[in-house]
């Protein structure tokens, strides 16, 4: 697999090198610099000189390269790479020069500890914390054979890193038992000036927050019904209470929802999703995403954007821009920031708005307008007038797309609903569990 690591400053200057075979010599690091770093014409991440390749990602201010003799796998490189930066990060917060340099020696640790010659072991931040610190004297103190707990430490990770839930610890300890599930969902858009929608889906994320006592098996039922290659169940449980690794891509039609390139948390067991559709699973302790999809069918869109912008001559730009809101009047969108285009040679413009407060904005050539509270079915106005300066070279106005930003709550555009979320666990304690919907503009666009 790996021949080598190899950690360089943007300056060029070797920071780690570690060989993991004997065919990854010092020489290899200057061929790296004169070749990639000192090189602006190259692009490619991956660079082959003879039977040498070199695959790097640029992470901060350092890179990170991984030197291939064979003909090794090209994505499971990558994966390694950016699984290396998560646990830089993990460890000191910031994986950069600085934190490299400060930490060195835990980085040649993690290094051995991560990659057994050569070949990718476990990555996992929180089984590595267990018996690789960045107190080395009291690691090898919690490790010497005389000290009185040496023994109970060393077979709690062992058990950690070899069970087959290494993403959690069995003596986790809560008072109050919890589990908070957001739905969190990106909607894009791009709609031409007549109406007609070009492009429309839904990037969407379940994260959930689990605070249990335990080892607890969690059920996660989505939607009424749910379909995958041809098969199909049906759930029967009540809602839940709202409030205000391993991956799979599949295709999934929840009732009349239908779910894209599904991805799972390493967590979830893949074999009951096959036979019975339930998303089953043991949580790790905290914030993690249970799940990550795309939706491209029946998108719910959560505003209607009517723009009319008029050129009248050389030197004025007439705009009426209308925006209506499609979700129910018990709902409401915060943070509402509509950008509309204006053109390079604007001299001035005064906007008038039935709601929010809208401004011109020079640096950015827009005219920016800030809705604090969008109540549901509610149509708002914003009229402007902008004034031109005269050309030598008049050129015509490429008129860009106006863009909408918002956050709204309990909305989904996919029309995703999170139906059930049981708990199972040997102490048969209750737990409360709650559910939030968050829809949010990712690339809302409007042609005009």
């Amino acid at each position: 697999m790996l021949s080598g690591i190899l950690v360089f400053n943007q300056k060029g200057e070797n920071l780690i090198f570690r060989a993991f075979r004997s065919d990854c010599r010092p020489r290899l690091a200057d061929v790296f610099r004169i070749q990639v770093i000192s090189n602006s014409q190259v692009r490619s991440p991956v660079l082959t000189l003879g039977s040498t390749t070199f695959s790097h990602v640029k992470h901060e201010n350092i890179y990170l390269v991984a030197v291939t003799k064979s003909n090794a796998n090209a994505a499971l490189v990558f994966e390694f790479l950016y699984r290396l930066t998560a646990l830089g990060k993990g460890y000191f917060g910031k994986f950069d020069e600085e934190a490299v340099k400060n930490n060195f020696v835990l980085v040649y640790e993690l290094l051995d500890e991560i990659l057994d010659f050569g070949y990718p072991q476990n990555t996992d931040a929180d089984i590595l914390k267990m018996y690789i610190t960045p107190d080395n004297l009291s690691s090898a103190i919690r490790s010497s054979p005389s000290h009185p707990n040496a023994s109970s430490d060393s077979s709690k990770i062992t058990m950690q890193a070899t069970g087959a839930q290494s993403w959690r610890r069995a003596d986790i300890k809560y008072r109050k038992n919890e589990a908070f599930v957001d739905v969190i969902e990106d909607v894009n858009l791009l709609m031409s000036g007549t109406g007609t929608v070009l492009r429309a889906d839904v990037n969407g994320q379940i994260v959930m927050r689990a605070y249990l006592t335990g080892t607890p098996e969690c059920k996660f039922g989505l939607n009424d019904q749910m379909v995958v290659d041809g098969g199909s169940s049906t759930d029967k449980e009540g809602p839940m209470g709202s409030r205000g690794g391993a991956s799979k891509a599949t295709r999934a039609a929840a009732g009349s929802v239908t779910l894209e390139d599904c991805q799972f948390h390493q967590c979830v067991q893949l074999g009951k999703f096959d036979t019975d559709r339930t998303i089953s699973f043991v949580p790790p302790d905290g914030e993690f995403e249970l799940m990550r999809y795309r939706a491209i069918e029946n998108v719910n869109l959560p505003f209607k954007v009517h723009p009319i912008v008029r050129e009248v001559g050389t030197t004025k730009v007439e705009y009426s821009i209308a925006i209506k809101a499609n979700y129910g009047n018990k709902l409401f969108a915060t943070n509402v920031v509509v950008k509309i285009p204006t053109p390079l040679n604007t001299a001035s413009i005064i906007p008038r708005s039935s709601q929010g407060r809208a401004k011109y904005e020079s640096e950015i050539n827009c005219i920016v307008w800030k809705i604090a509270r969008f109540t549901g079915q509610s149509e708002y106005v914003l009229s402007a007038e902008a004034q031109l300066t005269s050309m030598t070279n008049q050129k015509a106005w490429s008129r860009p797309p106006l863009s909408l930003n918002f956050s709204l709550l309990m909305f989904t555009s996919s029309g995703l609903l999170v139906r059930y979320l049981k708990v199972f666990e040997k102490g048969n304690y209750s737990s409360v569990k709650w559910v939030r919907y968050m829809t949010r503009g990712g690339s809302y666009e409007i042609r005009f």
